[in-house]
């Protein structure tokens, strides 16, 4: 049986033969059907077209989305989604007038959440990160990638990336594992921090890629955390051992983890939140993505990164939830949507494109996911009634989302 969605009012992101990504004004452009049609068959998308063309219903199941819009499912390329417990007093102590780096010198933030991993059995990761994939995908959330990170032990980030795969086994959408031992230096190597990326390289990717527990290999290059030296043996370990790499790069400074990151053939390079012309000459033609997250920068109180001038300098530009307990603590796409256009300047449509295509992209899943194109995967959201694109994140707070369609 075949689902046929009938009587589309707007289909966004229709593509017979969809790009990889999309750069610079190319995305501000999205491929639109009026009074349209969807037809689904065994998980992937068969075909669209106008209603005058849309196939006769012979026992299908039909959905009419009369006055409704029908898009891709968002593609969520930067979550920590795997944590335990909560970090609220960490909140309270920025409204007090603390910052993330002096919450994070103290024993706080990623340390935080380490001692708190570390006692949480792996079963109870596992159904409160299940809980928080189902929440994602009531949001239009098709595709998820995972980040370790909470560990910073051998034991325990292998711990949380025996959670991520088997929710990758488990959940009906796609989920992508990034091994991320270096987010922080424990304390143990508060004062031997090479120590650390030695027992990185020689222990725990070895590790991981032995039991085929993650797909990307991250750092967290910034200031006060791994330099663009020990990032780079990271990852060129990581790549050894075929894990391609992706970065947490320049959200507290211009740290030079956007350059290490093009070097290394990064897939990603992630927040971003400082960003000047010599990182966007790098970026520029490269097959690096900028992926932003402005969740991030709302809830610390930070600058946020410069999208308007990285779209208008030719870059391409994702968006990414970044849900974590500690500076994101949500995993609603259509708020970073939100973000994009009120506090980074992308027109409604760049935040689409950003948040879907060029998602996938982020993720390494351009080839089945991001548009509505024959033969992805039917991964799609239909919209409440509404007059325009922009009415969804012009109301930053009301759920425009009706219903979402898995495979």
């Amino acid at each position: 049986m075949k689902t046929i969605i009938k009587n589309i009012k707007w289909l966004l992101g229709c593509h017979d033969k969809a790009p990889a990504r999309l750069c610079g004004k190319d995305m501000a452009v999205t491929p639109t059907l009026t009074d349209a049609f969807v037809a689904i068959g065994d998980g992937v998308i068969e075909s669209f077209g106008p209603m005058s063309s849309c196939p006769a219903a012979k026992g299908d199941y039909v959905i009419d989305a009369t006055d409704r819009f029908v898009m891709p499912a968002f593609c969520d390329s930067h979550t920590h989604i795997i944590y335990a417990g909560s970090r609220e007093q960490e909140y309270e102590d920025r409204i007090a007038g603390m910052s993330y780096v002096q919450i994070a010198e103290r024993g706080g933030g990623i340390l935080n959440s380490a001692d708190l991993l570390h006692a949480t059995p792996e079963r109870t990761l596992y159904r409160s990160a299940m809980g928080r994939v189902r929440q994602m995908m009531r949001g239009g959330t098709g595709a998820i990638e995972i980040k370790s990170g909470y560990g910073l032990t051998l034991e325990d980030e292998l711990k949380m990336l025996r959670v991520a795969t088997a929710i990758r086994d488990d959940a009906v959408i796609s989920v992508k594992r990034t091994f991320l031992g270096a987010h922080a230096f424990p304390r143990a190597y508060r004062d031997n921090r090479d120590g650390y990326v030695r027992l990185i390289t020689r222990e725990m990717i070895p590790a991981v890629a032995s039991e085929k527990l993650a797909d990307y290999i991250d750092v967290f290059c910034d200031e006060g955390f791994f330099t663009p030296d020990q990032t780079r043996r990271i990852l060129e370990c990581g790549l050894e051992y075929g894990l391609r790499p992706k970065i947490h790069a320049n959200e507290l400074a211009l740290s030079g983890g956007i350059q290490t990151g093009v070097e290394c053939g990064a897939l990603s390079v992630d927040h971003l939140e400082h960003v000047g012309p010599a990182e966007i000459e790098a970026l520029r033609d490269s097959d690096t993505m900028a992926t932003l997250l402005p969740g991030a920068a709302f809830f610390l109180g930070m600058n946020y990164a410069p999208a308007r001038q990285m779209i208008d300098g030719g870059l391409s530009v994702a968006l990414a939830s970044d849900y974590n307990p500690g500076s994101s603590p949500s995993g609603s796409m259509q708020f970073v949507l939100s973000l994009a256009s009120i506090k980074m300047r992308m027109t409604p449509v760049e935040a689409f494109n950003a948040a879907t295509v060029n998602g996938a992209y982020a993720m390494g899943l351009n080839d089945s996911h991001g548009t509505i194109t024959p033969g992805k995967r039917a991964n799609i959201i239909i919209t409440k009634p509404m007059p325009s694109l922009a009415y969804m994140s012009y109301h930053y707070t009301t759920d425009m989302i009706e219903r979402v369609i898995f495979n």
